[in-house]
């Protein structure tokens, strides 16, 4: 077989019906603290003040603290099961569809909810601009947002993601210069009595404003239009927990030093209240218009997030498959608008405080949910659950996180927790009327109880399903390794001695990477020859580099055989694959897939008799095409 006949083969499928992989860290970034900064921080602080007094500087430091076992659970999960949908996925598949009926119209109604109070909120802050506004203006202006946002996610969600990152940018902008103004002017007698409500209440308003962390983690349900999920979603959590974290600390601290406590206590627009103290009536108009674009980032970022839900639960059979269906330009459109319309109605019927406790009660129950997922994914031992990001201190953080969320959801009362009664049952019924007779899937839970008992599984339909979420996760593995082949270098030369292949190669990796000749030229000559592959006449060498996003290839072909030294048998082809410690995801994949290509039959005589080093490229290429799926 020739090498331009080889080159002719294996052609790349399309998948039909996926999400497009859009959103890159940026909008990640953007997305989750457009989602975390808004009521949280315009709106719940004097209602929490009223509770706890300026101690709500540590509800909201122990809420950031009680949020890190579930970002770091959804971390490993979602770059695990990169999929739509995010909380439900995690769920379904680890507890079941009775729970994964319950989880995912949990995540939808307080996603749902905490978008609508953000719409609401553009309308409470656009009567503090004009007086003159009656309440069912203010209801028209937040439905009207409403279908802006509707009209937006519709177009697509790289759309959504641009307008998120201009929104989240001017607003901590705004918020940074709040906090360095402000704090010149800051009166510490303001923090005296520090906790007046006594411990108890710290403990109850962080119940209160966990929802105000409850966007942190947004960002898995739109796990499967990532770029790079296994680097962007983590880095993505991380920055965005960090940064909004020191953010609310410091701008509550900066606007309880400055208003008075009885004008802040209850006050639903706090921090304009601040700005109003140093600015005067310039610097409530500058806050009111930066907590208007903090509602609209996190009613726009929460209708993304929210209209996932249903669109997965369509396509697991739990929801009729309308709600799964897609637009020309990759959108699910009826979820949107059934979200959209459901937001509306909310928007019309709403109570703040009841409202605020009961998401934040449903965002208590999922985190708990979802810390417990990872506990039944890692002890169900299915062979193809493979995280890139698995978290620290397993299972000890995991535990911590239970009881904490636990303890926190039977501190919120007795009507929030009635209401969230409510949503079991309701998901409960709709498992066992609708879904349950459609429904034949294995999940984690089952796995685990059956390893326990020493009973092998019966079928492998998880494992299936896991495998070929893995295969579309590292479709970005596969597009890293392509590109290196068809840009790599390709040295093709009779023979050469060791020291003179040594010398060469040096050179070709830091003409290419930008690194020092002589420490690379120490790394060849030192590296260990256990890590060597040799496949017949076919010799694959990977290099560790220093460095970050950093993955070259090398080939060669040598007619007379090419050593690194002169104890080695001489190989007629040779793979060098170079890569940062940060690319090990593309670096293992690449040496998966030369060996694949070093087994490929009539491989070796096609690479001698290669015309040139085109056509060595092209052989490459295609054996790499028409490889079979491990």
């Amino acid at each position: 077989m020739t090498g331009n006949n080889l080159a002719k083969r294996g052609i790349e499928k399309k998948g039909k019906g996926n999400l497009k992989k859009e959103l890159g860290l940026l909008d990640l970034f953007s997305i989750s603290s457009g989602a975390m900064i808004s009521s949280g921080l315009f709106i719940l602080p004097g209602i929490a003040f009223a509770k706890a007094g300026p101690a709500i500087i540590l509800s909201y430091l122990l809420a950031s603290i009680l949020i890190i076992p579930a970002m770091l659970s959804k971390v490993e999960l979602a770059t695990a099961m990169p999929k739509a949908g995010g909380t439900y996925f995690f769920i379904d598949r680890s507890m079941g569809p009775t729970m994964g009926t319950i989880g995912g119209f949990a995540a939808w109604f307080s996603l749902a909810f905490k978008s609508a109070f953000a719409l609401v909120g553009i309308g409470a802050f656009a009567l503090l601009l004009n007086p003159g506004f009656t309440e069912m203006q203010m209801k028209l202006i937040a439905v009207l947002f409403c279908i802006i946002f509707t009209t937006v996610n519709l177009i697509g969600v790289k759309h959504t993601g641009k307008t998120q990152i201009m929104l989240v940018v001017a607003l901590l902008c705004l918020l940074v210069f709040y906090i360095i103004v402000g704090s010149f002017s800051v009166q510490l007698s303001k923090f005296t009595p520090f906790a007046p409500m006594g411990f108890n209440s710290i403990i109850t308003t962080t119940g209160l404003i966990f929802i105000s962390f409850g966007g942190l983690t947004k960002i898995a349900s739109v796990a499967e239009e990532v770029k790079n999920p296994t680097r962007n979603i983590p880095l993505g959590m991380f920055l965005s927990w960090g940064i909004i974290s020191l953010l609310y600390v410091l701008v509550i601290f900066v606007t309880i030093g400055l208003v008075d406590p009885a004008q802040l206590r209850g006050s639903l627009v706090p921090i304009s209240l601040g700005a109003g103290t140093i600015l005067g009536g310039a610097g409530v108009m500058i806050m009111a218009i930066a907590a208007i674009l903090a509602f609209i980032s996190t009613a726009n970022a929460g209708l993304l997030a929210a209209s996932r839900n249903p669109m997965a639960m369509s396509k697991d059979a739990l929801l009729p498959s309308f709600f799964a269906r897609l637009s020309k330009r990759g959108t699910p459109v009826f979820s949107i608008l059934f979200t959209s319309a459901f937001m509306i109605c909310v928007i019309l019927l709403l109570d703040l405080e009841t409202l605020v406790k009961t998401a934040s009660t449903l965002k208590l129950l999922l985190f708990l949910c979802v810390t417990l997922s990872v506990i039944l994914m890692r002890e169900s031992k299915v062979r193809y659950y493979r995280s890139e990001r698995r978290s620290t201190l397993y299972p000890w953080v995991h535990i911590a996180g239970i009881a904490g969320y636990g303890f926190l959801i039977f501190q919120m009362g007795t009507v929030p927790l009635l209401t969230v009664g409510i949503f079991i049952l309701f998901g409960l019924v709709w498992y066992l009327v609708y879904a349950r007779g459609k429904i034949k899937r294995e999940y984690a839970l089952l796995h685990t109880i059956k390893r326990i008992s020493g009973n092998e599984p019966e079928s492998h339909l998880l494992d299936k399903e896991l495998r070929e979420v893995l295969i579309e996760r590292d479709s970005t593995a596969e597009k890293r390794f392509e590109e290196a082949i068809k840009n790599c270098r390709v040295l093709d030369f009779d023979e050469l001695t060791p020291e003179d292949f040594r010398k060469l190669l040096t050179h070709e990796l830091a003409d290419r990477s930008g690194g020092d000749e002589k420490e690379l030229y120490d790394l060849i000559n030192k590296r260990e020859p256990d890590r060597d592959i040799v496949i017949g006449d076919v010799g694959i060498l990977p290099l560790t580099v220093r460095g970050r996003n950093k993955f070259d290839v090398i080939l060669v072909r040598s007619k007379k055989g090419v050593t690194f030294s002169d104890t080695v048998q001489p190989r007629h082809a040779l793979f060098i694959i170079a890569s940062s410690q940060d690319q090990q995801n593309v670096y293992l994949h690449s040496l998966m897939w030369a060996v694949q290509i070093s087994k490929e039959l009539d491989f070796e005589t096609t690479w001698l008799n290669a015309q040139n080093s085109r056509e060595l490229r092209e052989i490459i290429l295609a054996c790499w095409r028409e490889r079979k799926p491990l």
